[in-house]
């Protein structure tokens, strides 16, 4: 078996104090490595820099999703602790009441049937028990559900960034500046270092810039538990592009400028896309599209992405897009450079 489909070919040594647990103090002031595919050359910048290497034409692909409050906290009525981790935005069935995917921890096993209440606002009962663990819960609410769910809860940070609480800080900075469309639980993170002034300057530079959704499940973070990565199954997330950014994005290939994608999840989105149509037109619904080495990519100009962990199908995706070796041996230099890696880490531009 080649190398490429061997999930212990994709783990890297990573010195724990190099997982950031805090966003830089600006978001331009994060790092940016850019590496040039076809020679391996490696540029060491900030990403303030970002704009010198977009030309006029060029479309810039972003997430536009929002990351929603999927972390709510509480206590028992006998006072033990209990927290629940939305893995999807509930799904209103009439007023009142909306039904949704869970985790739970609590201090004791909870049983099918048990009723929570936090703040007094919103109560939550356990419906379904599922053998992967999750949950069907029911939410009962008076008035709107999501002014209701940011007043009782919190960014779901990943579970490596390992804080005794919350800053007032995440609720900002886990956030692209673009976010828009609400139902994502975890952030595009390769998004979390644009401005809108940096923005603006791609905009003025002649820059297109085309928005899509996809919102990002908590599958996210699920590892990949099988010697072939090729035996592994991508969770399904909701993706939509609408008419104008898919024109934007095949007139850019039609005149032959760069379409540069934001991120693991654009670069899937637009992908899917095409290979289900033959070209990025108008589409909304499921995607479950996993991207390895020998993946043929037919969008993808140039990706912007954050350093991502070992044996991730993130890291996989990017392996397809520049090479294994080359990921890993770029991946060697952004550690010896001090990088700040995952979520709220530092940038890796790839052209």
């Amino acid at each position: 078996m080649s190398k490429d489909f061997l999930l212990s070919s994709y783990q890297y040594n990573l010195p724990p104090k190099l997982i950031a647990q805090t966003p830089s103090d600006k978001r331009e002031k994060s790092r940016l490595l850019i590496l040039e595919r076809d020679t391996g050359k490696l540029t060491h910048l900030y990403f303030k820099d970002v704009a010198n290497f977009l030309e006029p034409g060029d479309c810039l692909v972003i997430n536009q999703t929002k990351v929603f409050p999927a972390r709510i906290l509480g206590r028992k009525p006998t006072g033990g602790k209990i927290e629940f981790l939305f893995l999807e935005f509930p799904k209103e069935i009439k007023d009142g009441v909306a039904t949704a995917k869970a985790l739970c921890k609590s201090s004791k096993p909870v049983k099918i049937g048990d009723s929570f209440s936090f703040m007094d606002l919103l109560e939550v009962v356990l419906t379904k028990r599922h053998k992967n663990g999750g949950l069907d819960v029911t939410l009962y609410y008076e008035g709107e559900l999501l002014p209701i769910i940011e007043q009782v809860g919190i960014m779901p940070l990943p579970p490596y960034i390992k804080r005794e609480k919350m800053m007032a800080l995440d609720k900002e900075r886990y956030q692209t500046v673009y976010a828009k469309e609400v139902g994502s639980v975890a952030a595009p993170t390769a998004g979390l270092h644009f401005t809108k002034e940096i923005m603006n300057t791609l905009i003025q530079k002649g820059v297109k810039i085309a928005p899509l959704t996809l919102h990002v499940g908590y599958g996210t973070f699920a590892p990949i538990r099988t010697d072939d990565i090729r035996r592994h199954k991508i969770h399904s997330e909701w993706i939509e592009i609408g008419e104008e950014s898919a024109r934007i994005i095949q007139e850019t290939k039609q005149t032959g400028k760069k379409v540069v994608a934001v991120g693991t999840t654009s670069v899937r989105t637009i992908e899917f896309v095409y290979l289900k149509k033959g070209l990025v037109t108008e589409y909304s619904g499921l995607c479950d599209l996993y991207i390895y080495p020998g993946f043929k990519f037919s969008v993808t100009d140039a990706m912007l992405t954050n350093f991502h962990l070992p044996g991730s199908s993130l890291l996989l995706l990017v392996s397809a897009f520049a090479g294994r070796e080359k990921i890993l041996s770029t991946y060697m230099e952004a550690i010896d450079k001090g990088y700040r890696f995952f979520s709220y880490g530092d940038a890796m531009l790839i052209l």
